[in-house]
């Protein structure tokens, strides 16, 4: 069976136009070569050889012609004159099999279409959206630490939308792919299972409803965990009814735009100048605003007063974000602590409380007795510098 599965191929593979081809080219070269060499043997002393032959035969159909050897026989000139014409034909051929093979490939890359390379730890970003330009902007200023080449744009923007982003110096060198996000295959090929971080936006590419968006946005979240658990997925949804969704398909960030732009309304009617301190503190500037930073390791598990009393005073100590990072992970670590007790009784009741886990809980102002646990990170405003 397998023998004959060979023999299929090898059958496909020789009747393919392009091996005949170049099948025939071979073939009428080892004849010339064999001609200029029968011609050549017995007259000529720098062809006194089947490998001075193919020497000369290589050399004249690459058109490097060095001119140490020469026919000197009317068959072996005619013969040089087929090969002259024929090496001509062969380079002009593989020159625009070259040219076409480049200009498809960049055609491809463009358009979105090119197979990508394997990558690892890289950052998926699914959707598009209106100033999606200055958006990717601002992720690359809020991630200093991942190159350009390691975001990959996963959509089905229009081909000027997607243009415009690539005459960007800045962004020239981002990966982009066209697909559906929803789809397991499309993001597959964009390498999902080895992806670090992935950010599903609420899609605008098509004119979708909000309901349709936000079910695109939920069914692509519990894809790419089932491809990738460890991945850090944040998400963005028009209505916060679906936040319920994608936390039990254990999306660690949701981001809910409406509520955002509600509340940045309800506080700009107060009068008070609300939404622009709302606004300095969500700032993209990293000299100013809201900040996170690791606890040293040593106020791990110590008090938040003893951790609050070491800080030297620059920033502004406001609350402490528990459960950060993957949230498979935090619920893996969280598991394995619960079962270490010989206790049945206590075991159910800490299981039970992995069972309410939740990712990224801030904690503000919290008293000082306040146990500080792993994966938190401190959170703090920094003030503008006085210029």
């Amino acid at each position: 069976m397998k023998g004959k599965k060979f023999f299929e191929k090898i059958a496909r593979v020789l009747n393919n136009s392009s091996v005949k081809v170049w099948s025939a080219v071979f073939i009428l070269l080892f004849v010339i070569m064999l001609v200029i060499f029968a011609s050549e043997q017995k007259t000529n002393s720098a062809i006194n050889t089947l490998f001075d032959a193919l020497w000369y035969t290589i050399v004249t159909v690459t058109t490097v012609g060095y001119g140490d050897i020469a026919p000197a026989s009317f068959g072996g000139r005619l013969a040089a004159m087929t090969l002259l014409l024929v090496g001509v034909a062969i380079f002009g051929a593989l020159s625009g099999k070259f040219a076409s093979f480049i200009l498809d490939k960049q055609q491809k890359k463009d358009r979105g279409l090119l197979k990508m390379s394997n990558m690892k730890n890289h950052f998926l970003i699914c959707g598009w959206k209106p100033n999606f330009e200055s958006i990717l902007e601002g992720i690359l200023i809020a991630n200093p630490e991942v190159p350009v080449e390691q975001i990959v744009i996963l959509n089905n923007a229009s081909h000027s939308q997607i243009e415009s982003i690539q005459a960007n110096e800045k962004l020239k060198a981002v990966n982009f792919l066209r697909g559906d996000f929803t789809d397991e295959s499309d993001l597959v090929k964009a390498h999902i299972k080895s992806a670090a971080r992935a950010l599903i936006l609420a899609d605008k590419s098509e004119d979708f409803s909000s309901l349709e968006t936000d079910s695109r946005t939920v069914l692509s979240v519990i894809t790419i965990k089932n491809l990738n658990p460890r991945v850090y997925c944040v998400a963005e949804i028009i209505d916060s009814k679906f936040e319920k969704h994608l936390s039990l398909a254990r999306c660690d960030e949701i981001i809910m735009t409406s509520d955002y732009e509600q509340n940045l309304l309800v506080q700009a009617s107060s009068a008070q100048g609300m939404s622009h301190i709302l606004r300095e503190l969500a700032s993209e500037n990293g000299a100013q605003g809201l900040m996170l930073f690791d606890i040293p390791q040593q106020f791990v598990g110590g008090s938040y007063g003893a951790y609050k009393d070491s800080l030297d005073g620059k920033d502004i100590l406001i609350g402490i974000l528990e459960n950060t990072g993957n949230f498979y992970i935090r619920k893996q670590e969280a598991l394995a602590e619960a079962q270490k007790t010989p206790d049945m009784e206590r075991i159910v009741a800490n299981l039970k409380k992995v069972k309410t886990l939740k990712s990224n809980i801030p904690i503000f102002n919290p008293p000082d007795s306040y146990v500080i646990a792993e994966s938190s990170k401190a959170i703090f405003i920094r003030g503008k510098l006085a210029e």
